[in-house]
C-alpha cells in the first residue's frame, strides 16, 4: 500500500508541466460526462467523504476499531478481531445546571462537589470562551483521587440579549459576552480531595482580576499541578507550580514575554518515568512552536531545532515523538528523537538526530500507542483519498487497516491546482487551491470566486485529499466558475513571524496576501478580470467586506456570513490578543473598522446571519446594515431566525442554495 500511495502523487506531481506557474500538484478532473452534485449532497452526504475507521488505543496490544456501525477490538499482534463490550467507570465528573458533581457508577451514588447559588458562577465547565486549547473544565489527577477544576465568575461580564421567536410573544435570551476593552471574566482553579471532601483553590492571582488559567497539567505522583498563567494583555506568562493539597504556589519555573502577544497553547508532557522533567511547546522563543525539555528547577533546553511548527505526541521515556511541517507546510509528518543520560537531569541529557517515521506524500494523522510501541497512520494527498496502516514505532508498516477508494469517480469533480504565490511583502510562499470549472477550456474567460477565510488558527490549503475541498467550490466548479483559496499571513503552521504580522490591524496584511493571489488569476487568460466575486463565513465574513469595500474596482460580488465588522465588539480573549486593548490600539481599531467601509460598497454584497449568534453576535452586522443606510448605499441582507455561528441542517442548505443563486443573478 506504501507503495500505491507513492505511484499516484507522483502520477500527481507528473501533470502539473501544463498548469499555471506556482503550480506543484494537479489532480486532473473526473470524466466531464459525470454525475453533477446536489446541493443536499454538497451539503449534507457524508457518501462523498472516504471511508474512514475510527481508531483508539485501548492497551498496548489492543486497537478499539468502529467501522460500520460496529466497534471491535483488533489484536495487533495477530490482527484477530473481537466484540466490544465499554466497562463502567469507576467516577465521572460532570456539570449540571452550573454546578460540579462525580458519580461513582458502580455504587450509583452522586456526590456534589461545587454548588452554584449564583447564576454568573459556574463550574467545571470551559472558561475563556475556548481560547488557549481549553476545551473542558475538569482535570482528573493521574491516581484519580483528587479532581481540579475551574470556577467561572462571570458577575462584572456584560449581557447580550438573544431573541428567542419560537415562543408566543417572543423571549429573550441572555448570554454573558465580554467584548475586547470592557470587564471579563475572573477564573479560579478549584482542587477537590475526594478521601476529605474538602477543597482548596489555587492561589494564581499573579495578575490580578484579569488572569487567565492555562492548559492545567497534573504531575505523574499528582502531589502538584502546574498552571500556565497569563495576564490580560496576553504579553505575560508564568509557569507555576501549585502544591495540589493547600493550593500554594511553590514556584515559578518559567516566564514568558512578548511585546505582541504569548499564547499558551499545550498542556506539559511529562518524560514517561519523570515526575519533574517534561516537555514545554511554545512559539515564542524561537520563532517557530517547538518542544522544550524542563525540569522543576528550571533547566530548559530546545529539543526540535526545526524553522517549522511541530507538535508533540508521545514518549516513551527515551524517544520524544512528534509531527511536524518541516517536510513542508501544507504536509504533517511524523518523527522521533532519542533522549539519552536522562536520569542525569535536562542539562547532561544527550539529543539524538531526528528520525523520519512517515515517508508518503501527504498530511499524516497519527495516534500513538501507550507504550510507543506502534502507531496508526492516517494519510491522504491531493490523489489518495485516505490510508490507515498500523506501524511498528520505528516506523515498519504491520499491516494495512484501510485503503479507501475515491467516492467522487462517478462525479464530474474538475481539476483541483495546489501551488504557491508570494506573500505581499515578498517574505513567503502562501499556498493555494484551484478549481478549474466543468468542460474547462483555456480559450474562453471563466467568472472567479475567492473563498476566504484567513485568521488565525486556520490552514484552509493542505496536501490532503482534494487539497482540503469544500464540497461547495465544486458545486460552483460544475457551474462554470473558478474557485480559489489560498492561505495568507496570520494564519497556522508557519512560524510566529507569519501569524504574527496582522496584530494590532488585523485584516491588512491578510488583504495584501489575498490581493497578491488575485493579481496572479487576473494574469492568467482564461480569467475573466470584471466578473470576481468573493465569499467567506465569520473571519472570513470580515475578510468578505474588507475586499469587497476596498477593492471595488476587484470584486463585483460578495457574499459574507457571520462577519466581524468592528473588533471593539468581538471577545476579550481573541479580540485583545491580535489587536491588542482598545484603549492602547485605537489607530488599529479604527482603521480595521468596517463600519467606516460601508459608504465605500459598490458591489452587490449579500449578508447572512444566524440571529441567535454567541460568536459574532447580531450587533455587528446589523450596524453596518444600519451605517449603509445613513449613506444611502444598498445591500442585501438575509437572517437565520433559529441559528446560531454556523447555520446548520436543512437551514445549512438553504444557506448554501441562497448563496450560490447569488453569485449566478449577479457575477
Amino acid at each position: 500500500m506504501k507503495r500505491i500511495g507513492m505511484i499516484l502523487g507522483i502520477i500527481c506531481l507528473g501533470l502539473t508541466l501544463s498548469a499555471q506557474p506556482g503550480t506543484i500538484a494537479t489532480r486532473p478532473a473526473n470524466p466531464q460526462d459525470g454525475k453533477i452534485l446536489t446541493m443536499e449532497e454538497t451539503i449534507l452526504s457524508r457518501e462523498l467523504a472516504p471511508e474512514n475507521l475510527y481508531c483508539q488505543w485501548l492497551s498496548p496490544e489492543k486497537l478499539l476499531i468502529r467501522k460500520d456501525g460496529r466497534w471491535q477490538v483488533m489484536d495487533i499482534n495477530d490482527g484477530s478481531m473481537s466484540g466490544y463490550k465499554p466497562s463502567d467507570s469507576e467516577m465521572v465528573a460532570f456539570t449540571n445546571d452550573k454546578s460540579l458533581y462525580i458519580r461513582k457508577i458502580s455504587e450509583g451514588k452522586t456526590i456534589p462537589v461545587a454548588i452554584s447559588e449564583d447564576s454568573n458562577i459556574t463550574y467545571g465547565d470551559f472558561v475563556s470562551r475556548n481560547e488557549f486549547g481549553i476545551d473542558g473544565g475538569i482535570f482528573w489527577s493521574p491516581d484519580s483521587t483528587r479532581l481540579a477544576f475551574y470556577r467561572k465568575d462571570e458577575t462584572k461580564v456584560t449581557s447580550f440579549p438573544l431573541l428567542d421567536i419560537t415562543t408566543r410573544t417572543g423571549s429573550l435570551k441572555e448570554i454573558k459576552y465580554p467584548m475586547a476593552g470592557m470587564d471579563s471574566e475572573n477564573v479560579q482553579l478549584g482542587i477537590y480531595s475526594i478521601a476529605s471532601g474538602q477543597t482548596a483553590y489555587a492561589e494564581a492571582g499573579d495578575f490580578g482580576y484579569d488572569t487567565y488559567l492555562t492548559n492545567i497539567t497534573w504531575s505523574p505522583d499528582g502531589r502538584f499541578i502546574y498552571i500556565q498563567v497569563l495576564d490580560r494583555s496576553q504579553k505575560h506568562m508564568k509557569l507555576n507550580v501549585y502544591d495540589a493539597e493547600s493550593g500554594k504556589c511553590v514556584k515559578t519555573i518559567l516566564t514568558e514575554d512578548n511585546d505582541r502577544y504569548v499564547e499558551p497553547f499545550d498542556p506539559l508532557y511529562f518524560m514517561k518515568g519523570s515526575n519533574d522533567i517534561f516537555l514545554y511547546r511554545t512559539a515564542n522563543r524561537d520563532g517557530y512552536r517547538n518542544l522544550y525539555l524542563c525540569d522543576y528547577d528550571g533547566n530548559i533546553r530546545r529539543l526540535t531545532s526545526v524553522d517549522a511548527d511541530v507538535k508533540y505526541i508521545g514518549n516513551d521515556g527515551r524517544y520524544v515523538y512528534y509531527t511536524s511541517a518541516e517536510v513542508s507546510p501544507v504536509e504533517n509528518h511524523l518523527f522521533r528523537m532519542e533522549i539519552r543520560n536522562l536520569k542525569k537531569g535536562v542539562v547532561k541529557a544527550k539529543f539524538g538526530n531526528p528520525q523520519r517515521l512517515t515517508h508518503e506524500e501527504g498530511w499524516h494523522d497519527i495516534a500513538l500507542s501507550p507504550d510507543c510501541s506502534h502507531f496508526t497512520d492516517t494519510y491522504s494527498s491531493l490523489c489518495v483519498p485516505k490510508v490507515i496502516n498500523l506501524c511498528t514505532s520505528d516506523g515498519k508498516i504491520v499491516r494495512n487497516l484501510l485503503t479507501a477508494e475515491d467516492p467522487t469517480l462517478g462525479y464530474a469533480y474538475t481539476e483541483i491546482s495546489l501551488g504557491t504565490v508570494k506573500s505581499a511583502d515578498g517574505k513567503y510562499d502562501n499556498y493555494y487551491r484551484m478549481i478549474k470549472p466543468k468542460d474547462f477550456d483555456p480559450s474562453k474567460k471563466y467568472p472567479v470566486i475567492v473563498y476566504v477565510y484567513g485568521g488565525p488558527h486556520s490552514q484552509m490549503v493542505q496536501n490532503t485529499y482534494q487539497a482540503l475541498l469544500r464540497r461547495w467550490e465544486m458545486y460552483m466548479a460544475q457551474r462554470g466558475y473558478l474557485v480559489y483559496v489560498q492561505d495568507n499571513r496570520g494564519t497556522e503552521n508557519r512560524g510566529l513571524a507569519f501569524e504574527q504580522a496582522i496584530h494590532g490591524q488585523c485584516g491588512q496584511a491578510e488583504m495584501a496576501d489575498q490581493m497578491e493571489g488575485v493579481k496572479m488569476l487576473m494574469d492568467l487568460p482564461y480569467v475573466d478580470k470584471d466578473r470576481i466575486g468573493v465569499h467567506g463565513w465569520s473571519y472570513g465574513g470580515f475578510m468578505t467586506i474588507s475586499l469587497i469595500t476596498n477593492y471595488p474596482e476587484v470584486f463585483k460580488v460578495g457574499v459574507a456570513g457571520g462577519p466581524v465588522i468592528d473588533w471593539k465588539w468581538y471577545e476579550v480573549m481573541y479580540g485583545e490578543r491580535y489587536m491588542d486593548h482598545p484603549d492602547r490600539n485605537p489607530e488599529g481599531y479604527a482603521k480595521t473598522s468596517l463600519i467606516n467601509k460601508a459608504k465605500d460598497l459598490k458591489g452587490k454584497l449579500l449578508i447572512c446571519q444566524g440571529a441567535i449568534d454567541p460568536v459574532v453576535v447580531w450587533e455587528h452586522s446589523l450596524s453596518f446594515i444600519r451605517e449603509c443606510i445613513k449613506n444611502n448605499v444598498q445591500v442585501d441582507y438575509f437572517p437565520y431566525p433559529c441559528a446560531e455561528h454556523n447555520v446548520m441542517g436543512k437551514d445549512r442548505v438553504h444557506l448554501h442554495d441562497k448563496i450560490s443563486m447569488y453569485f449566478e443573478d449577479y457575477l
